[in-house]
């Protein structure tokens, strides 16, 4: 098992072996029960998927843009 060094940046080398075996240069870092975890990720989405929000569709978002826009005009212009 290598040993690696903590640098004051707080940056670590990951030995060449395991960079090999995880096959890819994006991984996620978690703490469990005081033991770090290292665990490979195979795209960038991946590594953000846990804090994305749930999928709304286009022409959903597109109306609540619309609405948006709706209620700016009338809130601007209603007092005129």
């Amino acid at each position: 098992m290598p040993i690696v060094k903590i640098t004051k940046k707080g940056q670590i080398t990951i030995p060449i072996e395991i960079r090999k075996k995880l096959g890819t240069n994006i991984i996620e870092i978690e703490e469990e029960n005081g033991k770090v975890i290292i665990k490979p990720v195979k795209n960038l989405a991946g590594a953000l998927k846990k804090y994305a929000k749930k999928k709304e569709t286009l022409d959903k978002i597109l109306e609540q843009e619309e609405g948006a826009f709706q209620n700016a005009v009338k809130e601007k212009y209603s007092n005129r």
